[in-house]
Order: structure tokens, then sequence, then C-alpha cells
């Protein structure tokens, strides 16, 4: 599955989860894909929020492995961090450490000049 997401369109995100949900749904394992859409919805919304480009989100499901993966079309490497002040609602600034947490493998590559991939992978018993 690929899906190009809108600038800022933050209406991409319910959108990535759905399309994440009916992929797995045929994979063979309904109602295991609450880790692996909320860690898509993590990806995409910081791709989204903070590089106000566009994004390309990936999913590729194999036997034993589920690998997302979102392109955005800025250098800037994401770092996990928590918040050091909480926000109104204490949610802002955890979705890496979310991703850190929840998924079995994670990272951030480069994808040519001003462009990176940041995945992860989840086993078959946790997507």
């Amino acid at each position: 599955m690929t899906r190009r997401l809108g600038r800022s369109d933050l209406r991409a995100v319910p959108e990535a989860r759905r399309a994440l949900r009916e992929l797995l749904r045929h994979w063979g394992r309904p109602g295991t894909s609450e880790i692996a859409e909320l860690l898509t919805s993590e990806l995409v919304t910081n791709a989204l929020v903070h590089t106000g480009q566009d994004a390309v989100l990936t999913a590729v499901v194999e036997p034993r492995r589920l690998r997302v993966e979102v392109q955005d079309f800025t250098a800037r490497r994401p770092r996990p961090r928590l918040p050091e002040v909480p926000d109104d609602e204490g949610t802002n600034g955890r979705g890496l450490v979310l991703v850190q947490s929840l998924a079995d493998a994670w990272g951030v590559r480069p994808q040519g000049p001003g462009s990176k991939v940041v995945w992860f992978e989840l086993g078959a018993d946790a997507a």
C-alpha cells in the first residue's frame, strides 16, 4: 500500500489508519492492528505537522512482519523526546517515544537529497 499525503492535511491521519486497518484485515489478523495504527498515526502526523511538506506512506505486509514507512521532504532528522513542559492536554511531543517503545524496530534513513524516511516494524504477533 502506498498513499501520497497532502501538505499539512491532517485528515490524512485517520485515512492512513483506515487504509492500514484494511491492509491488515486482509493479512488475516483482524482486530490486532491497534499498535500499528497508533504508530502509523504518529509518523504521519509528525511528517505533516513538523515539515509543512507532502509525505508518502508505504506499508508492506510480509508473512512475519509489517513495515510502515513515511517519507517526507526535509532532511532534518526527528528525535524522540519527552516534552519538557507539558502542554495543556499533555499529548504533544511523545510520538517518537511511543514508536521507540512499541515498535520491534524503527529508524530514520536519508532518501536522496532533502528527503528522509522514518519507519517502524512490527512482528506478526504484535501488528
